[in-house]
C-alpha cells in the first residue's frame, strides 16, 4: 500500500505547506522517466498477483472469531524464513514468496517471489503458488490462528470483542466510535495517513452503507449501537450532527475501508503504448469483475443492502473538504472534486482514434498549469490531462527527511500522489534506475475464499489481456456509463438483478485508422469463435435466443463488422492518422453500447450477436499452436468457474454468506450478525477453503481444498524443484499439525 519510507512524518498543518513542492517535483520526476523510457519497447510480458489475508484468531470456548493483531511478529518470522531459504537455495528466489504489511495490524499481503511469464505453464502454476503462500503464512501462526482471504471482516467495529488482544474503541488517531487505533499498522505512515486525512477533511470519515431490511429489521433503522452521547474528541459530534444516516450502517474510520482485502493483478507491457491501451480496455471491465467477485455483504455486524466493498473504501479515505465536496462555495480550495481519491477511473488515456473524445464525458477537474507543463515537454494531451487530474490531490504523508530529492534518480514525490490515487485501474510508469517496464494494475476485484477461485480469476484476467492485444478488441464506452456500472455492481446479487452497459461490437476500432490490430488469418481462430457462438446458440432454449451469431470471416471477426475493422497491425496515434487532416467517420456514441446482464457479458448473447469475454478468450486460446490437451483442459477448468458464476449455476461469495446468515438457527431476521453467527460463518469459510466442507452452490463438486491439494504435485512445485517440495512437506506438517 504505497510507500513505506522511514522518517519523521509531518502533521497536516505542516505538510500542506509543502504540497506544491511535492506536486512540482513529482511532475519533474515523471518527466525524467518519460524522456528516458517513452520509446522503450520489447519488454517481456510479466505479471503478478497480490493477495491480502486477514489473520483470524479463534476463541472456541466463547464461540468468537477475532482479528489477531500479530502482524508484526508473523511478518518477522516469515522474513527470517525467507532469508534462510535464500541462503539455502541460491538462485531460487522465484520460489520464495514475499510477504508485506498492510494497513490493518491483522492483515498480510503476499506476492510471488518473482513475476510470472507469458507461458501457459505459468498460468497453471498460479493456484499452487497461492496455496503455498497460504500454508507458509499459516506455519508461522499460532494453533488457533488462520490466514483467511475475506474481503471484509463481518464484525469489525461491532459491539463486543472482535480483536485479539482486545482494545476498547477510540484513540487520538482515527477518533472512531467503533474501532481502536491499535488495529492500525504501527509503521508511522499509516497512523499519519489516517490522522492527516481526518485533519484535511475537517471531520471524521463518514461512510454510510444501506442496511438490508429483513422481516424484523426496524423501519426506520436507527443503529442503537452508535454512542451518540460520547464527548471525548471534537469529532464525536459528527454522528449526532447528521453524519450517521437512518437506514444505513454508519462507519467513521479509515480502518473500515483500508482494512478490507482484495485481489489485484499487475501487468508489465511491452511498451508505454501497449500499457495505455491495456489500461483503457480494463476500465469498462472493472465494474463487471467487481460484481462477479462480490464478497462483502456484512459491515459492523449488520447485514447490508449491498454486496461489495468499493464504496466503503472510497469513503474511508475521502479527504475532500466541504468546499471540494461542493457543500460550500470555493474560497480556500481550488476545485470542486466529484469523487474520493479512491474511486473509479475518470478518463481514458490511449492516444488513438478509437478513443473518441465523447467517451471522456465526465466533468474532470485538472490543474491547468501541470497540464501545460507536461505538454510543453512533449507529453500528449490525453496523458497530460490524466496526470494533471491526479495531481489536483494533496500529498497526505510527507517525511521531513525526504523533502529534497534528486529528480533524476528518485520518483518518491511522484509516487506520493500517484500511489494515493486509488482507482479501479492504475497506470504505472517504470521506477527510475530499474529494469521494470510500463505497467498496469487491475484493482477492482474482491478477494475470494479459496486459492482455486483467486487463481481462476487471475488466469481469466491474464488471458483476457492477451485476447485484447492479439485480437484488437475495443471495449470503449463513455466513462459516465462505467461509473453507473460501478454503482450497479454494488447492488445485492448484481450478477442477476442488474444490467450493465457494455460495448456491442468488440471488433470495431475507428474506420480506416489502425488503432488496434485485427486478428490474423488463422483457421483455428475462426473455428474457435464459430464453435463458441454455435454452442451459445444451441444452449439457449428460448426463441428469442435462437438467432445465430454472424459467420466469422478469414480475418477472425464477424462478417457483418469486418468492413469496420482496421487493416493495420500497428497502433496509430491520433496525431499520426494515415491521411493528413483526415477525420474518422463515426456514428452516434449511443449506438455503440447496450445494456447486458453479467451472464451475457461473460458468456455471450446469441440474441444480441455478442460473443462474450469468455468467447474472445476461447478465440485466443484456439489460435495458439502446440498447446498440450492436458494444459488446455486445466485452463478450461479454471474458466469454468468464471462461466458458472456468471450464468448463476454457482453463486457469488456475497450471496453464499447472506444465505448462510439467513439460514442460521440463531439469526433473528433483524439484520444483526451476532458473535456466535459470525463464529460459525468464519469456521465454515475455513472448512470450505480446506476442502472439508462441501458447498455445491458456491464451488464445483470436484473442488479440492488446501488439506488435500497440498499433498499433490503441481506445476509450481515442479518449477521450483525438489528442494522446495521437501521443504514444503515439512511446512505442511507444521501447518496441519501432523
Amino acid at each position: 500500500m504505497g510507500l513505506l519510507a522511514l522518517g519523521t512524518p509531518l502533521e497536516w498543518k505542516d505538510a500542506k505547506q509543502h504540497a506544491d513542492h511535492v506536486r512540482s517535483h513529482g511532475i519533474e520526476q515523471f518527466l525524467k522517466i518519460w524522456h528516458r523510457l517513452k520509446d522503450r519497447t520489447g519488454d517481456s510480458l510479466l505479471w503478478g498477483d497480490e493477495i491480502e489475508y486477514m489473520v483470524v484468531s479463534y476463541d472456541d470456548e466463547h464461540k468468537n472469531a477475532r482479528l489477531s493483531l500479530r502482524q508484526t511478529e508473523i511478518l518477522e518470522d516469515l522474513q527470517a524464513d525467507a532469508t534462510e531459504r535464500q541462503t539455502r537455495m541460491p538462485g531460487r528466489e522465484a520460489c520464495i514468496p514475499v510477504f508485506h504489511p498492510e494497513y490493518g495490524r491483522y492483515m498480510l499481503e503476499s506476492t510471488p517471489g518473482a513475476p510470472y511469464g507469458a507461458t501457459l505453464e505459468d498460468l497453471l502454476s498460479v493456484e499452487g503458488n497461492m496455496r503455498f503462500r497460504r500454508v507458509l503464512a499459516k506455519s508461522r501462526m499460532k494453533a488457533n490462528e488462520v490466514p483467511m482471504t475475506l474481503t471484509s471482516f463481518p464484525r469489525l467495529g461491532a459491539p463486543g470483542v472482535f480483536t485479539d488482544p482486545y482494545y476498547p474503541p477510540g484513540g487520538g488517531v482515527s477518533r472512531s466510535l467503533f474501532l481502536p487505533d491499535e488495529i492500525i499498522n504501527p509503521h508511522v505512515r499509516f497512523p499519519t495517513l489516517t490522522a492527516n486525512i481526518r485533519r484535511r477533511r475537517g471531520a471524521k470519515i463518514a461512510i454510510n452503507m444501506p442496511i438490508y431490511h429483513d422481516t424484523n429489521t426496524p423501519k426506520p433503522f436507527i443503529d442503537p449501537n452508535i454512542p451518540f452521547d460520547r464527548d471525548i474528541w471534537p469529532e464525536d459530534r459528527n454522528a449526532r450532527d447528521g453524519a450517521a444516516l437512518p437506514d444505513h450502517i454508519y462507519m467513521d474510520a479509515m480502518g473500515f475501508g483500508m482494512g478490507c482485502c482484495c485481489l489485484q493483478i499487475t501487468f508489465q507491457a511491452c511498451s508505454v503504448s501497449e500499457a495505455r491501451r491495456m489500461y483503457d480496455a480494463f476500465v469498462p471491465v472493472g465494474p463487471i469483475m467487481l460484481a462477479l467477485t462480490a464478497s462483502s455483504p456484512i459491515f459492523r455486524g449488520l447485514l447490508a443492502g449491498v454486496d461489495c466493498r468499493w464504496d466503503v473504501i472510497a469513503g474511508s479515505v475521502d479527504d475532500r473538504t466541504e468546499e471540494e465536496r461542493g457543500l460550500k462555495p470555493l474560497r480556500d480550495d481550488r476545485f470542486v472534486i466529484p469523487k474520493s481519491r479512491y474511486d473509479s477511473v475518470d478518463c481514458y488515456i490511449y492516444d488513438c482514434d478509437s478513443n473518441r473524445p465523447e467517451y471522456n464525458d465526465n466533468h474532470m477537474p485538472y490543474d491547468e498549469a501541470i497540464k501545460e507543463r507536461l505538454m510543453a515537454d512533449g507529453v500528449d494531451p490525453l496523458l497530460s490531462t490524466h496526470f494533471a487530474h491526479l495531481f489536483i490531490r494533496d500529498p497526505i504523508v510527507i517525511f521531513e527527511e525526504t523533502m529534497n530529492q534528486d529528480d533524476e534518480r528518485s520518483s518518491d514525490h511522484f509516487e506520493n500522489i500517484q500511489s494515493t490515487n486509488w482507482q479501479t485501474v492504475r497506470f504505472k510508469p517504470p521506477p527510475p534506475e530499474s529494469p521494470i517496464g510500463w505497467r498496469v494494475e487491475f484493482r477492482s476485484m474482491e478477494v475470494q475464499l479459496t486459492d482455486y477461485e483467486n487463481a481462476a480469476h487471475a488466469v481469466f484476467i491474464v488471458l483476457l489481456t492477451r485476447a485484447i492485444m492479439q485480437l484488437g478488441l475495443n471495449f470503449y464506452i463513455p466513462i459516465s456509463k462505467v461509473d453507473e456500472n460501478m454503482h450497479r455492481a454494488h447492488r445485492r446479487d448484481a450478477v442477476h438483478s442488474q444490467k450493465f452497459y457494455f460495448r456491442k461490437n468488440l471488433f470495431s476500432p475507428a474506420p480506416g485508422h489502425g488503432c488496434s490490430p485485427v486478428p490474423p488469418s488463422n483457421p483455428s481462430l475462426i473455428n474457435g469463435l464459430n464453435k463458441h457462438l454455435k454452442e451459445m446458440s444451441s444452449s439457449s432454449t428460448s426463441s428469442s435466443n435462437s438467432t445465430s451469431f454472424s459467420r466469422v470471416t478469414p480475418n477472425g471477426v464477424p462478417a457483418d463488422i469486418v468492413e469496420q475493422t482496421c487493416s493495420s497491425h500497428t497502433t496509430t496515434p491520433r496525431s499520426h492518422s494515415p491521411v493528413e487532416g483526415e477525420t474518422p467517420s463515426f456514428g452516434p456514441v449511443e449506438d455503440e453500447y447496450d445494456e447486458f446482464t453479467i451472464n451475457e457479458i461473460i458468456n455471450g448473447s446469441p440474441s444480441k450477436n455478442f460473443p462474450g469475454l469468455l468467447g474472445v478468450v476461447t478465440l485466443y486460446l484456439d489460435g495458439l499452436t502446440d498447446v498440450h490437451p492436458s494444459t488446455r483442459a486445466k485452463l478450461d477448468q479454471s474458466l469454468e468457474l468464471i462461466k458458472r458464476r456468471a450464468d448463476g449455476s454457482l453463486v457469488t461469495t456475497a450471496t453464499w454468506m447472506r444465505e448462510f446468515v439467513q439460514k442460521h438457527p440463531k439469526y433473528q431476521h433483524d439484520s444483526v450478525i451476532s458473535q456466535e453467527i459470525n463464529y460459525d460463518l468464519i469456521r465454515a469459510v475455513d472448512q470450505i477453503e480446506r476442502g472439508i466442507r462441501k458447498e455445491p452452490t458456491l464451488l464445483p463438486e470436484d473442488f479440492v481444498g488446501t488439506d488435500d491439494g497440498l499433498r499433490k504435485d503441481d506445476p509450481f512445485m515442479s518449477a521450483c524443484g525438489q528442494a522446495l517440495a521437501l521443504d514444503k512437506g515439512a511446512i505442511v506438517e507444521r501447518a496441519l499439525g501432523e
